[in-house]
């Protein structure tokens, strides 16, 4: 079983260090989609992610349009406010592709337009001001829900 998460043009190098410490640690795969927001080799990614770097399986893609093309045959959920489907009211495949949208403005509208009925949302309080969860958090969220959905497999 293999989860991928994928981050869509991240932009802070903090979350994208907390979420490779996060496959690190459940053996999941992380995709990161150009144009990044910083370098890979910025001292604050490597920071976040502590000496958990050497354990994360990577891969960087050049544009989305290459990763879809690359992972069209792969079951695909796109994390968003937008969502139709609440992430935990959805039955997980075992090798499944999670993407995540850059802080700022989430996934691209046409993608969303595309994969609607792929796409789950974290409920929030309607009284709130903020916009969204952190990323990274979020992330945690949505891989945990399918880890316990498959018992947490080779974690212990």
């Amino acid at each position: 079983m293999t989860i991928h998460i994928v981050l869509v043009e991240p932009e802070i190098p903090p979350n994208t260090g907390n979420i490779a410490r996060t496959c690190a640690a459940t053996g999941s795969k992380l995709h990161l989609i150009k144009p990044l927001g910083f370098s890979i080799e910025d001292k604050h990614l490597k920071r976040a992610g502590l000496d958990y770097w050497p354990y994360v399986v990577l891969e960087v893609h050049e544009c989305l349009n290459d990763f879809i093309e690359k992972y069209k045959d792969m079951p695909m959920y796109l994390a968003t406010t937008k969502g139709v489907r609440n992430y935990s009211n959805v039955i997980y495949e075992e090798n499944v592709m999670l993407l995540f949208g850059k802080e700022t403005s989430g996934l691209p509208k046409d993608l969303l337009d595309e994969f609607k009925d792929r796409t789950i949302r974290i409920p929030m309080s309607k009284d709130t001001r903020l916009r969204s969860l952190n990323l990274s958090n979020s992330v945690s969220i949505v891989l945990f829900e399918i880890l316990r959905q498959h018992e947490f497999p080779n974690l212990e």
